[in-house]
């Protein structure tokens, strides 16, 4: 496997260039990148202490300062060094100021300032933790999501997700020889989905959560017929509502959020 240095600068959280230099090394296989983070570079100082670590470890260079006359000095560092420099965001950044006619800003962090679609995040995640695992049912009605799923169908991480975005979700656990509450069913607003997943694959899940627990005892749970018998009753009950099923089999979380996602779209039109 072929490794390398990739160098990661931005004027912020890091949390940009890191999501796009995970996307871009995924389709590199039998690459490996030793990764060097310089977060909050805003001075010259911590410019100049970036470009130290580029020359001790040379590499490639993805960076997201906007400052210009930061970013200037991280080029000509970079030049000097023989070293690859790419501004990731500027493509885009020029693309839309040419086509719209307006100037750039160039503030770093701007994306994190605290907005209304800040505080909308942070509320929606304080709905999904107190309504975690059928929790909260009183309130249930201000949910934009429902989730519902049996044991260990990734609900909790996927409403988290959903959270992040900004949409209040609730997830429901579909348990054996207990029906959906009342007053779930009775719900209009929020849109209402189901989680299912291989039974196999679930088996071994549930197989390792029991190890992880110590309990040998609770031989059902993992159990492949009953698991099977388990997935097959929450599928006909999906599909006695008439509520979309994500199947998380294949799919990361952040996949079948993005299902859901585009589920809720389509359903406010």
């Amino acid at each position: 496997m072929r490794s390398f240095h990739l160098h990661l600068i931005s004027d912020s959280s890091g949390e940009t260039v890191s999501a796009i230099a995970r996307a871009c090394l995924v389709q590199l296989s039998e690459v490996h990148a030793e990764q060097h983070l310089w977060w909050l570079v805003r001075t010259r100082g911590q410019a100049v202490r970036a470009l130290e670590g580029v020359r001790a470890a040379p590499g490639v260079v993805l960076c997201t300062v906007v400052d210009l006359e930061i970013r200037a000095l991280l080029e000509q560092g970079c030049r000097e060094a023989e070293v690859p420099f790419i501004p990731v965001l500027d493509p885009v950044m020029q693309a839309l100021g040419g086509y719209l006619q307006v100037e750039v800003g160039r503030e770093p962090g701007r994306q994190h300032v605290p907005d209304a679609d800040y505080f909308r995040r942070i509320d929606a995640i304080h709905y999904s933790m107190e309504h975690d695992d059928g929790q909260g049912m009183d309130r249930l009605g201000e949910a934009d999501i429902i989730i519902m799923g049996v044991s260990r169908t990734s609900k909790t991480p996927t409403c988290m997700y959903l959270a992040n975005r900004g949409l209040k979700a609730a997830n429901v656990p579909l348990v054996p020889g207990i029906g959906i509450p009342d007053e779930v069913l009775r719900l209009k607003r929020p849109l209402m989905v189901g989680l299912t997943r291989d039974p196999r694959s679930l088996a071994d899940i549930r197989k390792t959560r029991l190890k992880v627990m110590n309990d040998e005892t609770n031989t059902d749970y993992a159990d492949v017929e009953r698991v099977r018998d388990e997935v097959l009753t929450a599928r006909r009950l999906f599909t006695r509502h008439g509520w979309p099923v994500i199947d998380v089999t294949r799919r990361s979380i952040e996949e079948a959020a993005a299902a859901i996602m585009q589920l809720h779209r389509n359903r406010a039109g």
